[in-house]
Order: structure tokens, then C-alpha cells, then sequence
């Protein structure tokens, strides 16, 4: 397991647990999100807003002066949901901007280092909505992008001794994914509609999800790059595969 990792949105969700999950491992966790915690991070934090390029480069400044970062994991992102005729070119913008300039912006800054040290982990967050879902053309672009991403980086690092991969959920139970989508009125009917294409019929859970970007951080997963784990209970195959 790499000894020092890096986690953007790390105060809840799937970041939160994935952070919970390393430090039991004994893994040094540090943290980046826009707000803090609302219980005690098991590591390091850092408040820092990452929709904005410079406080993006300030943070990462200080961590890079404080900290040997062995492993990446590009978890935060933003989606906003509008069919195609009424895509918001600012929400675009910001949507693309979150999920794929933070992710290069981030992992270009710890690069060097991982390169001297000829050792890294880089694990992207993508989606099983990267396949395709209605009202998602934004966070389809975006994750999807990181798919191609990681495929270069995979490249362009594999004889640097770094591994660049994906997970890509499905429909997962986070605190965020309840509150938009398993609240109110129309709860049965939105739990129906996401698990129409999901063989499994429930959604994953947090540490279901931070378990796959364990697998990858590994240090035993030194021959597995460019890869994308859809850990998504079946979703990504059948009438959606690509």
C-alpha cells in the first residue's frame, strides 16, 4: 500500500471512506476539500476551495512542501443535471472544470516527485455515468474525459514506476446521493428509475467503492495501469456497454 495518499473531497461520500479505510491501513491520509469535516479526519486536512485554480495551487504548494505523496486519488467532482437543448454553457464550464482541470492540476503538481521516487498511485474517480444517462451531457464529458486521461498518463508514466487507473461507480449510497435522490416525494420513483439497469438492484456503498481504490493504491498492483474498474454492480455491461 503506498505510504502517503492524497484525497480531494475527503470530508464525506466515497472520499471519507476511503480515507477511514487507508488510515486503518495505516496509510497516511491527507485530505482536501472545501469545507471541514464535521467529525475528526483520520490525518491531515486541508481546507481549500478547488473549484478555484489558485487556491488549487496554493494548497498544493503546501502540501508539496510538507508532505511525500505516494498516492493520488482524484475523488472530487460536481454534476449538474440538464437534458440537451438546455445545457448551460457555465455549468459546463464549471462541471468540466472541477472534475478534469482539478484532477491534471493536482496530480501535475506531485508528479516530480513521484518521478525521482520512480513510485506513484494515481486513482480517478470516474462514473457509470461516463456510459451515458439522461440529463448528464456535462458529467458525462467530464467523466468520460477522465477515462481517456488516465489512459494517456498510464502511458507517459509506465516506465516512471506510477500507475494511473479508474474506478467508476455505479449508483452509490452517499450521504449527497440520499439527500438529492432518496428524499421527498418522488424517492420510489427516482430508487426505481437508477436501479432499472443495475442486475444487482441495490445501490453500492461507500466501502465498497473505497475498496476498489485500495486494490489500485496497492503496492502489489504494479503491473495494472490504464485500467478502469466499474465497480458499479453490474451497470456497465448488458444494454449500456460501450
Amino acid at each position: 500500500m503506498a505510504e502517503t495518499v492524497l484525497i480531494t473531497g475527503a470530508t464525506e461520500g466515497i472520499g471519507r471512506a476511503t480515507a477511514n479505510m487507508l488510515a486503518d491501513k495505516g496509510v497516511f491520509v491527507i485530505g482536501i476539500a472545501r469545507s471541514q469535516p464535521s467529525s475528526d479526519f483520520p490525518g491531515a486536512f486541508y481546507a481549500a476551495d478547488l473549484s478555484d485554480r489558485n487556491a488549487t495551487a496554493q494548497v498544493m504548494t503546501t502540501i508539496g512542501a510538507n508532505h511525500a505523496v505516494d498516492g493520488i486519488i482524484n475523488n472530487v467532482g460536481l454534476n449538474v443535471i440538464e437534458p440537451l437543448g438546455s445545457v448551460d454553457l457555465e455549468h459546463f464550464d464549471r462541471v468540466i472544470d472541477l472534475n478534469v482541470r482539478a484532477a491534471i492540476q493536482i496530480t501535475q503538481s506531485l508528479i516530480p516527485e513521484m518521478r525521482k521516487r520512480r513510485y506513484g498511485r494515481i486513482v480517478n474517480l470516474s462514473s457509470r455515468g461516463a456510459l451515458g444517462r439522461h440529463g448528464r451531457t456535462s458529467y458525462s464529458a467530464a467523466k468520460a474525459g477522465l477515462i481517456g486521461i488516465t489512459r494517456t498518463w498510464s502511458l507517459e508514466l509506465a516506465c516512471d514506476g506510477i500507475t494511473a487507473n479508474v474506478v467508476s461507480p455505479g449508483p452509490t449510497a452517499t450521504e449527497m446521493f440520499r439527500r438529492n435522490n432518496l428524499s421527498g416525494p418522488d424517492a420510489a420513483e427516482n430508487k426505481k428509475r437508477f436501479l432499472t439497469d443495475v442486475p444487482m438492484q441495490r445501490f453500492g456503498e461507500v466501502d465498497e467503492i473505497a475498496f476498489s481504490i485500495c486494490f489500485f493504491l496497492d503496492r502489489r498492483a504494479s503491473f495494472i495501469t490504464g485500467q478502469v474498474l466499474n465497480a458499479c454492480g453490474g451497470s456497465s455491461v448488458g444494454s449500456t456497454a460501450l
